[in-house]
Parts: C-alpha cells; structure tokens; sequence
C-alpha cells in the first residue's frame, strides 16, 4: 500500500519535471536569434518608378575630398556653433582641447588621434571631413550620427584647434 502511494505522488512530480525541463530547452523560446542592427540589415528593392523626396548626403569620394573646401567662414559665429557641435559629437574622446585625451578615449586602443597635430592640419578641407566621418577607430561611425548640417562645422572647429 505505501507503494502504490510513494507511486501515485512520485510519478505526477516527474512528470511535471520533465515537462518543465522540455519546456524550458525545446518551448516556445527561439533558439536563434537574430539580433539584426540597422546597419546589417538589407533593405528591399525600390519599386520602379519611385525616388525619394531627399536624396541621402553622402560623403564626397575620396577623389573628390581632395578638391571639396569647407563652404563655411572661419568667424566667431561659426566658431561658437562649431564647437558646441564638438562638444556634443567629439569631446568625450578627442577632449576639450583636442589632444586625444578625452574620458571615454583613455579606455580606446589606440588612442584617439591628436587633433592639433600636423598630420590633421595638413589634410585638405574635404579629406579632414571624410576622415572625421569614416577615420580609424570611429565606432559606431560618424558618418551615420553627426547630421550633415554639422559636418563642415566640426572641421571649421578641427582647423581651429590645429591653428591653437
């Protein structure tokens, strides 16, 4: 009797465990997933016939970086706005004073480029821009965060610093 008792409480409590222990390895949870980022994902097809109303700002080919110059003044204005824009998109790893030395750049290897050095002065308006956007180490890429009404700005405020 006190078998069939130990049985009848045993059996169900198993069965529930295994249940449980299927549920929890082969239910209703993916066993994949894909974790798809914006920019792995592959758009569809434009349907014939469509354009978009604001063709994208694209970035100038290298070729072409060579010959773009910076269409804004180097005035106080522009300054002004130019570096409240790097403030926001590039002193927490190029630093206050552009050295590279910014909080979230000590951690990076290699550092971040030293943005009043000679090399960066060298480079023309067009080919500061694009290095700006696409350069070494740039995660996630500048080209798809800073908005391309602040581009030219951020290398107005690049050529001050170099000038500094």
């Amino acid at each position: 009797m006190k078998k069939i008792i130990v049985l009848l409480l045993l059996v169900p409590a198993l069965l529930v465990g295994l249940l449980f222990g299927y549920v929890l390895y082969q239910g209703p949870r993916m066993k994949v997933q894909h974790h798809i980022r914006d920019f792995q994902m592959s758009l569809p097809n434009i349907p014939a016939g469509t354009a978009a109303v604001h063709p994208p700002d694209r970035l100038p080919s290298a070729a072409q970086a060579a010959l773009s110059r910076n269409p804004l003044q180097n005035n106080a204005d522009n300054l002004a706005r130019a570096r409240v824009y790097y403030q926001y998109y590039c002193v927490f790893c190029h630093g206050d004073s552009g050295a590279g030395d910014g909080p979230v750049g000590q951690s990076y290897i290699p550092k971040p480029a030293d943005l009043r050095s000679g090399k960066i002065a060298a480079y023309r308006d067009g080919e500061l821009l694009r290095s700006l956007l696409t350069g070494v180490g740039h995660e996630p890429v500048l080209e798809r965060v800073v908005a391309p009404e602040h581009r030219w700005y951020l290398v107005l405020f690049v050529r001050s610093l170099a000038g500094a």
